[in-house]
């Protein structure tokens, strides 16, 4: 064979396999490409996704831990508002009664300086007692003492014992709002905590499909639950 035709196979030959090579299609990398370290590019991002889901579970279970303290503080409260409120009540008859009874004519008649003593120790003793009881409040008892807003120690046991039963109810009832105002706030702080700890739970359910997907999760706070509008819990009869 002579040269010339030897050259021109050899040329022809090197050509082929050069449009060869070039005709294979070629992959993209970034796809299934193996990372720059040898492994495939999703186990390279899998650890960081990983590490994302398990800080947000570990979120998630501070936040049930919280949940649940705030509902046990709503219960207590609201457990103190119907005793508060059951207080009340009995005051309310013991103060009808006192007053039914008040209805009948007392005798006008003169009295001694000994009976005006007796009387005005009737009800130093009476209201102190109420005090003890915790059915008056302290400065409710100043103004007994002091015989202001009407305290007459001249009057008699009978109206006295009815405007001391009168001031017992009235405390009641305060002290029945003020736990009704506690109640609704331990409410309020429950519910906030309760939407926290749904929406760390649906976060960290996320994150762990996503590290199981090998997709890395941007890192982003936890949501925080608007304020929820404040309801009655129990009625003010």
């Amino acid at each position: 064979m002579e040269p010339a035709v030897l050259i021109w196979m050899i040329l022809l030959l090197v050509f082929a396999g050069a449009t060869a090579i070039f005709a294979v299609p070629r992959r993209d990398p970034n796809i299934d490409g193996p990372a720059p370290s040898g492994r495939p590019r999703k186990l390279v991002a899998r650890p960081e996704a990983d590490r994302y889901a398990e800080e947000v579970a570990v979120a998630a279970e501070r936040a049930a831990v919280t949940a649940r303290s705030r509902r046990e503080v709503w219960e207590r409260a609201q457990e103190a508002a119907e005793t508060a409120w059951a207080a009340f009540d009995e005051a309310d008859r013991i103060a009808r009664r006192s007053a039914a009874a008040a209805v009948f004519p007392v005798f006008k008649q003169r009295r001694t300086r000994a009976e005006i003593a007796d009387r005005e120790r009737f009800l130093h003793r009476k209201a102190l007692a109420a005090t003890r009881r915790r059915e008056l409040s302290m400065d409710q008892l100043n103004v007994v003492l002091a015989h202001r807003d009407g305290w007459n120690p001249r009057k008699h046991p009978v109206a006295q014992e009815t405007a001391l039963r009168a001031a017992v109810r009235e405390h009641r009832f305060a002290g029945y709002r003020a736990a009704t105002e506690r109640e609704r706030l331990a409410w309020q702080e429950s519910e906030k905590a309760a939407a926290t700890l749904r929406g760390l739970r649906a976060e960290a359910l996320a994150a762990k499909i996503r590290a199981g997907s090998g997709v890395v999760a941007e890192r982003r706070p936890a949501p925080v639950p608007a304020a929820r509008a404040s309801q009655p819990r129990l009625a003010v009869h």
